[in-house]
């Protein structure tokens, strides 16, 4: 535990979850922000440097459908896609937890959470976004994007790329 992990975001409705949160980060984390309510996500994130968003997938009592935390991170993952967002529900619903995952979570916790899996899990999405990729890797990617674009369009995916269709199929690796 000896990584400074920065500044985490907690976003939950309970105050428990909170303060148990808080206890359990305290050794991994700089700084830990927590809100109660969705409202201030957004400026807080602009105003803080945040490394990684907890965020609970409900906030309206009686309601577990987890499509508020669904909204929030959208939104979040709209306007700042570098942070990563881990999920966290008390109601384990993989349908929900692989929509999450499309839609850009970092990863998915369940309450009650056991600690170390927590710190794991958080530690994980943040190592994840500083993990450099190698020129080669960037190029590959890049080059299968323009021909997905392009629909498949060899000729036309090498003129946006600005470069021969012979080149293209060496580059190209689907």
């Amino acid at each position: 535990m000896n990584q400074n992990y920065g500044t985490i975001l907690v976003v939950d409705d309970n105050p428990a979850i909170l303060t148990a949160v808080r206890i359990c980060l305290s050794k991994v984390f700089e700084r830990i922000v927590t809100l109660s309510t969705t409202d201030s996500i957004l400026p807080t994130i602009q105003r803080e440097h945040v490394d990684v968003v907890l965020l609970d997938m409900n906030f309206s009592m009686g309601v577990n459908s987890g499509q508020e935390g669904m909204v929030w991170l959208s939104a979040i993952h709209r306007r700042h896609p570098d942070i990563p967002v881990v999920l966290a529900t008390a109601y384990a619903d993989v349908r929900l937890a692989v929509r999450g995952l499309k839609n850009g979570a970092a990863d998915f916790v369940t309450k009650p959470w056991d600690n170390d899996e927590l710190i794991r899990v958080l530690k994980d999405a943040i190592d994840r976004t500083k993990e450099v990729s190698t020129l080669d890797e960037v190029e590959k990617t890049h080059v299968r994007k323009v021909v997905d674009k392009c629909h498949g369009n060899m000729s036309k995916a090498a003129e946006l790329l600005g470069i021969t269709r012979q080149t293209l199929y060496k580059k190209y690796q689907p």
